[in-house]
């Protein structure tokens, strides 16, 4: 698989040439399935959390990415698989579901899109409803988009969050509220990578 070989091969290289201040890094030592969710400012942005998670992680990827037979082949072997985002994509969805539900890890960037600015954007409920679906423990990361100022990538990982304990007393409105609890997770993060030196 070619996920393996180049996630073997170019690691040492990432840690070596971008020094990764990685907080909290023992949050992504987990068993099971698990969703990461991240902020989203660059196309590098899943290279750059499957450089820094032990295992292997399946991402959507935009479905134009996927318009050559070499690109999709290429994709599918590093475990991205196509997304069409100007719909209800059920396909891609039931794949996501099904890499829960095989105890792997998924990763999702719940903005939906990439950020212009670097700010948080508003957050899509796709995550939550996985989340809730597949009773998986939600892991946020945010990354600082600032990172090339720096010549470091930073990055600081948040407590899991149980989706079912967060839904559990807002009876008809558990997406909506594990989606609230997301952003502000991503925000505590965001402003807690700030205060670093």
């Amino acid at each position: 698989m070619l996920y393996v070989f180049f996630k073997y091969l170019l690691t040492p290289f990432f840690w070596i040439l971008y020094r990764p201040m990685v907080k909290n890094l023992g949050r992504l030592f987990f068993r099971g399935r698990g969703i990461l969710i991240s902020n989203h400012f660059s196309l590098g942005d899943p290279i750059r959390l499957a450089m820094v998670a032990p295992r292997p992680v399946h991402f959507m990827a935009k479905q134009e990415l996927f318009d050559t037979p070499l690109k999709r082949f290429f994709l599918t072997q590093l475990l991205a698989f196509p997304v069409y985002r100007k719909q209800a994509d059920m396909l891609s969805l039931k794949q996501a579901m099904t890499v829960l539900d095989h105890n792997h890890i998924f990763g999702i960037f719940p903005e939906g899109r990439r950020s212009l600015t670097g700010e948080l954007d508003s957050f899509e409920k796709g995550a939550a409803f996985l989340a809730l679906r597949c009773n998986s423990p939600i892991i946020p990361v945010y990354a600082d988009p600032n990172w090339k100022k720096r010549k470091q990538v930073r990055m600081i990982v948040g407590e899991p969050i149980d989706p079912n304990e967060v839904a559990k007393t807002y009876a008809g409105r558990g997406v909506d509220a594990v989606t609230d609890a997301i952003r502000d997770a991503m925000q505590n993060l965001k402003n807690e990578l700030e205060r670093m030196p």
